[in-house]
């Protein structure tokens, strides 16, 4: 079997150098402990990966236990293949590997191209035996092959905070050797636990709560309320962005606008004042559980933080929650700003979703909403309301968008 070599060399100094790859590596983590449901896990993983790989052209996408190993038919650029790799669900981490023959011979041979043009000062080499015939441990590849990259580079070994790592993977018929690695978001293979509806604002935090159920393996579509045109189309735009920006993690996202002014003024005309918040997210609800279950979605999820603002104190979430006939989820209820923002950050929603807006909940909101509310006294309000009606209306009038990355 001949040696590949990197297309281009690559270096730290250098971000222009792209090293190129004809093999990526990927491993899956929760996926197995599925049990006898894990082939199912599995099987749609690979049907992702292949749908995301599409655009690299002719590839095969291959299981090994614990693994998967995708040959292209042309080395791939790592800035793109790593790009891809990373928001792929289910994907623990991915490599850009060379394959080679089932020896240390040949991890040898291999390493004037793995090292070329690679620059650092200390190095760790991390080996995993996915056969357990092969005559040298993890731990004795590691020191083998580590003296021969510290003979090469003169490079210090640092197992803590290595500036270069060789990861080097032994199959029964194949050594896959990687310099690049990439995490991915780990989580369940999309699709695999329903669709659900999301709340989505405009905000920092209901992409957050939309990306963490996409990462728990749920297709998702998106509604957002305006109050259009009482405020400019900005909310609009602003939203459509940021699920543009989903997108990209889970593929063309289906989103409806629902123009929510007409009814807020009814709120407002019939409605305790203190009372609007909580009437204007009831009927949300009720709203949205009718379009999902148009389009199969089985829960509703929000952006809600215990705490964070006056709706959301733990009297307010189950006053509202009591008025819809789904289940509410909130995958950040216990989790804070910082954290949220840290999410928000990584999964690249964060700078849209602080440009100025105008929320469909500001608007019409009052100056002291109420921080407890009894379930009573808000049915006693809403008696006031035609909600048959409000809810008819507020669903004929939706706009459905597709917005792809």
């Amino acid at each position: 079997m001949g040696v590949p070599c990197l297309s281009t060399t690559f270096s730290p100094n250098d971000p222009q150098a792209i090293p190129s790859y004809r093999y990526l590596l990927g491993h899956y983590g929760e996926l197995t402990l599925r049990g006898k449901n894990r082939h199912r896990f599995e099987s749609r993983l690979v049907e992702l990966l292949s749908a995301r790989l599409r655009p690299f052209g002719d590839h095969e996408v291959r299981r090994l236990p614990g693994r998967f190993f995708i040959e292209f038919a042309v080395e791939q650029p790592w800035n793109r293949l790593s790009e891809t790799a990373k928001k792929v669900f289910g994907l623990s981490n991915a490599y850009g590997v060379w394959r080679v023959a089932p020896s240390l011979d040949a991890v040898h041979a291999l390493l004037p191209s793995v090292l070329q043009g690679r620059t650092f000062g200390s190095f760790a080499v991390r080996c995993r035996r996915g056969e357990k015939q092969f005559p040298y441990s993890s731990q004795q590849v590691g020191e083998i092959i580590g003296r021969a990259v510290q003979e090469r580079t003169g490079a210090r070994v640092d197992l803590e905070h290595p500036e270069f790592t060789l990861w080097i993977e032994v199959m029964s018929r194949h050594l896959f050797v990687g310099a690049d690695r990439v995490e991915g978001p780990r989580g369940l293979p999309l699709g695999m636990s329903g669709t659900v509806a999301v709340f989505l604002s405009g905000g920092i935090d209901s992409p957050v709560a939309a990306w963490r159920m996409m990462r728990r393996g749920c297709e998702t579509v998106a509604f957002h309320f305006h109050s259009a045109p009482f405020t400019t189309a900005a909310s609009q735009e602003k939203v459509l962005d940021l699920a543009q920006r989903l997108a990209a993690w889970h593929g063309p996202l289906r989103i409806g606008l629902i123009p929510f002014a007409p009814l807020q003024q009814q709120v407002v005309l019939h409605a305790p004042a203190e009372l609007r918040i909580i009437l204007y997210r009831r009927l949300m609800l009720r709203i949205a559980a009718e379009l999902a279950r148009e389009v199969g979605a089985t829960a509703l999820v929000t952006g809600d933080a215990l705490g964070q603002v006056a709706s959301q104190t733990l009297s307010n979430l189950s006053t509202i929650e009591a008025a819809s006939p789904l289940p509410v989820l909130r995958p950040l209820v216990g989790m804070d700003k910082e954290e949220i923002t840290a999410t928000a950050r990584q999964i690249g929603t964060y700078e849209t979703s602080i440009e100025p807006h105008q929320d469909c909940c500001n608007f019409l909101e009052p100056r002291h909403p109420a921080t407890s509310s009894r379930l009573a006294t808000v049915e006693r309000a809403e008696a006031a309301l035609d909600l048959t009606a409000l809810v008819r209306q507020g669903v004929a009038a939706v706009e459905w968008r597709v917005v792809e990355a």
